[in-house]
């Protein structure tokens, strides 16, 4: 691996921070935990970043060693993105901070300003040799964890009835 351009923090939790950190990195990694991605497909799953900052991002998870960079040499040029090994790793960790996030927001009642998490990706658990898939709710009723629901959610499930 190339040596990063900007140099990193010598403390590990600085440096964790200063890597995910970025407005769009976090949602694009989401969509990048799914399979390759092309910049395009990118685009259309976040309409709200601009091309030139969500390839600057991608640049950056490149240079970070989170994300691949393939291009294929066809007309017209083809890149796909794809989350690299230490990328998907990063997967617990942003599920975590997501729910750190409604948490927070809960204590400091403001859950009514959040939106949820864009991708709630599918998480795998090792347990006696066999791989279960679970959704993020599946794992917190695993840990006992109350399901929590935005009211915006609740309301629109009372609506629905």
């Amino acid at each position: 691996m190339t040596k990063p351009i900007k140099l990193l923090p010598i403390l590990p939790a600085e440096r964790a921070l200063k890597v995910i950190s970025g407005r769009w990195k976090a949602i694009a990694l989401y969509h990048l935990f799914d399979g390759p991605k092309r910049l395009s497909e990118l685009t259309r799953l976040m309409p709200r970043v601009s091309q030139k900052v969500l390839i600057q991002q991608l640049r950056e998870m490149v240079e970070h060693g989170l994300v691949h960079r393939e291009i294929f040499r066809q007309v017209p040029p083809r890149v796909d993105y794809t989350a690299t090994k230490l990328g998907l790793s990063l997967e617990p960790v942003l599920l975590s901070l997501c729910e750190w996030g409604r948490r927070h927001a809960v204590a400091l009642d403001e859950i009514d300003r959040l939106v949820d998490c864009p991708v709630e990706p599918t998480v795998r658990l090792r347990r006696n040799a066999r791989v279960e898939s679970m959704s993020v709710a599946g794992i917190n009723r695993t840990f006992n964890e109350p399901k929590r629901v935005s009211r915006r959610v609740q309301t629109r499930k009372a609506d629905a009835r």
